[in-house]
């Protein structure tokens, strides 16, 4: 079985994609069993530059498939911000808290349609040698509320609400935020050239 590896070591991020892939006859795995791989710096100014990065980056040191990821929210009337600085919007790597906190912040002014916001995910996937074969992208439109609605989900999705459904992400549970989310789409993508992967075809 061919191992393909999601190259992150967030947790939360791993589980969803291996929720939405887990069924294909790879072996999915994270960065757990290589203590050693090195930290992928995000320098790109866009997502699929830094997707491209980790994957490329993380295949030549491990030899192995890679699938790089990198995902974000955007507001348009902020500039299209957090964007790809989402994870470390107030300063702090990974603080969802102090995150959350400064959006609600700088948005407290915009009311209607300037609160409108997406989900933007982007799946890179190299080959062993390095060789970006595919690369997807998935977004998920919605609205920013004034405060925190939910415990579910991570990131900013206790603010973000999903018209159809009246309810943020944090909200909604896990199984049908999964049916609708940004890396979903992304991950459904990408599922063919997987699929394809598995079943040992070429893909390169």
């Amino acid at each position: 079985m061919i191992r393909v590896v999601i190259g992150s070591r967030n947790k939360k991020k791993l589980k969803e994609m291996v929720d939405l892939l887990g069924d294909l006859s790879l072996d999915l795995t994270d960065l757990t069993p290589y203590p050693n791989a090195p930290e992928v710096e995000e320098t790109a100014d866009t997502f699929v530059g830094n997707a491209a990065l980790k994957a490329t980056q993380l295949a030549l040191v491990l030899g192995a498939w890679i699938i790089g990821e990198d995902s974000g929210l955007c507001v348009p009337a902020l500039g299209s911000a957090p964007g790809v600085y989402s994870a470390r919007y107030a300063g702090t790597h990974g603080d969802d808290q102090a995150n959350n906190d400064k959006l609600l912040r700088e948005m407290a002014a915009l009311t209607g349609a300037e609160r409108a916001a997406y989900y933007i995910s982007t799946a890179v996937l190299s080959d062993p040698t390095g060789k970006v074969v595919a690369s997807v992208e998935g977004r998920c439109h919605g609205t920013i509320v004034t405060e925190r609605r939910g415990t579910g989900g991570f990131g900013y999705d206790p603010l973000f609400l999903v018209p159809e459904h009246g309810k943020t992400f944090g909200e909604l549970p896990l199984e049908v935020k999964q049916q609708m989310s940004h890396r979903a789409k992304a991950f459904a993508e990408l599922r063919p050239v997987l699929e394809r992967l598995a079943r040992g075809e070429s893909i390169t």
